[in-house]
């Protein structure tokens, strides 16, 4: 029997979480482990007590034609980092990684482009995690050093 790696297998989980998601266009998971311990998981979803997209049958950036990683902030959704963040202590999250997986809802197919939405970045860096691995598809994945996103400040206008 050959053995499933530790990356793989902390996506996996991931994954799992992610079938919690209530959201009508993607369904993310995120884990956060730290010494080989998961400390916290999160999935994408509205704010406890509020209606889920799901509940309400439709999707207002869906509705208004709105693309894939724009005006987060008319979405009812809390991101899965974001939830797994605020699920944590930050002591556990210094030094820690955050594991990311996520699927279409409509296809159920892998999302190849996952990675933090800007947003969820100065979230991951102030919550002191190193490291972020996101699946991009069945057994792949890609690793992110947070200090890139400190060192190559993409919020800094280049004009």
């Amino acid at each position: 029997m050959a053995r499933i790696d530790k990356t793989n297998y902390y996506l996996d989980i991931a994954q799992t979480v992610a079938e919690r998601s209530t959201c009508l266009r993607r369904c993310y998971g995120a884990i956060i482990v730290k010494d080989d311990q998961i400390v916290a998981t999160g999935y994408n979803g509205a704010p406890r007590g509020r209606k889920n997209c799901v509940d309400l049958g439709h999707c207002l950036r869906d509705q208004l034609g709105i693309p894939s990683g724009e005006r987060y902030e008319l979405c009812r959704s809390v991101h899965a980092e974001a939830n797994a963040i605020i699920a944590a202590a930050r002591s556990q999250c210094i030094g820690a990684t955050l594991y990311l997986a996520g699927k279409n809802a409509k296809t159920g197919d892998y999302m190849a482009d996952t990675s933090p939405c800007s947003m969820c970045r100065r979230l991951i860096i102030n919550a002191g995690i190193t490291r972020v691995v996101c699946r991009t598809g069945d057994g792949q994945f890609t690793v992110t050093d947070v200090r890139d996103w400190i060192y190559n400040d993409d919020s800094i206008s280049q004009a």
